[in-house]
Order: structure tokens, then sequence, then C-alpha cells
């Protein structure tokens, strides 16, 4: 599937769930395929969809909502120092979101951009080759970005 078509086929899905929300969702900035990590270790494609007012982790497979976070509700976002792929989305009234993209970048761009213009509020972005995550309200997980010849070495573990 292109990336034209998971826009339009999301875009449309969006549409349907705004037309139901009473959130105030209007327009889709951002669709793409990421991987989704569980709070197993296990990654799941999934699409990631962004809007004015909310994020929402869609399950291609079964074209089913499952999960929306408003962005009022992030309080950062954590990237590593090397050009990888992983974001942690963290949401301290819930549990954090582990994604990798190719698309990291763009991401973090309209994440702050929309903020910043819903709320003037800056939303932290921390760049490290260390951080941490709630994989579940329970289960906290450290992440390292280790450099090796071969690039870069990731390692999730459970603190």
């Amino acid at each position: 599937m292109s990336k034209s078509a998971i826009y339009a086929n999301s875009k449309l899905l969006v549409g349907r769930l705004v037309h139901c929300s009473s959130e105030g969702d209007k327009k889709v900035l951002f669709a793409d395929r990421v991987l989704k990590f569980t709070s197993t270790g296990k990654m799941k494609r999934h699409i990631l969809l962004i809007t004015d007012f909310a994020l929402y982790i869609v399950d291609p497979d079964i074209d089913a909502l499952k999960r929306r976070i408003s962005l009022a509700a992030v309080e950062k976002l954590c990237l590593s120092e090397r050009s990888d792929n992983f974001l942690a989305i963290i949401v301290p009234t819930e549990y954090d979101l582990l994604i990798a993209s190719t698309r990291k970048t763009e991401i973090v761009s309209i994440f702050v951009d929309t903020t910043r213009s819903q709320s003037d509020y800056e939303l932290e972005v921390l760049s490290s080759n260390r951080f941490e995550y709630n994989a579940t309200s329970e289960l906290v997980k450290e992440i390292y970005f280790d450099e090796t010849e071969d690039g870069t070495r990731t390692r999730i573990v459970r603190k």
C-alpha cells in the first residue's frame, strides 16, 4: 500500500472517528505505518495518525482503533541521539508509547508545532542515548542506544 493510500484510508477512518467524537479533531496532520513495541517487547505494525487534537494508533489488520491519546496528555518525546528510528511518547496519566518510524523527525516536528499552536505550551523533546518509559502502568523499561562498528545497537531492559 502506498503512502498516499495509507493517508487516504487513514483519513477515512479518522473521518469516521472524528464524526463520532466530541473531542474536537478537525484535521489529519500525519498518517503512516510505524512499528509499535508491546509491553512484552514484540513489534507490531500499526498506523499512526496525528490530528490537530490527538494521536491514534490503528491496527491495519483489523482496521480498528487500538489507542487514542490527546496531544495535551503528552508530557514529552524521547529519542536517541543516533540515526535510528526510535521514539517514545511519554504520557504520565497512562502508559507510554514506544514506536519506530523512518519519519521520526517529521513526527517530532508535527507534535511540537501542533502543541505550541494549540496551547502555547512548548513540548519537551529529550534527545539521549538512554531513557526510561512505562511499557505498562506498572512496568518501567529502560532503552539504551550503543554505538557499534555496524551502526547502533538497541537494548530494552526491565528496570
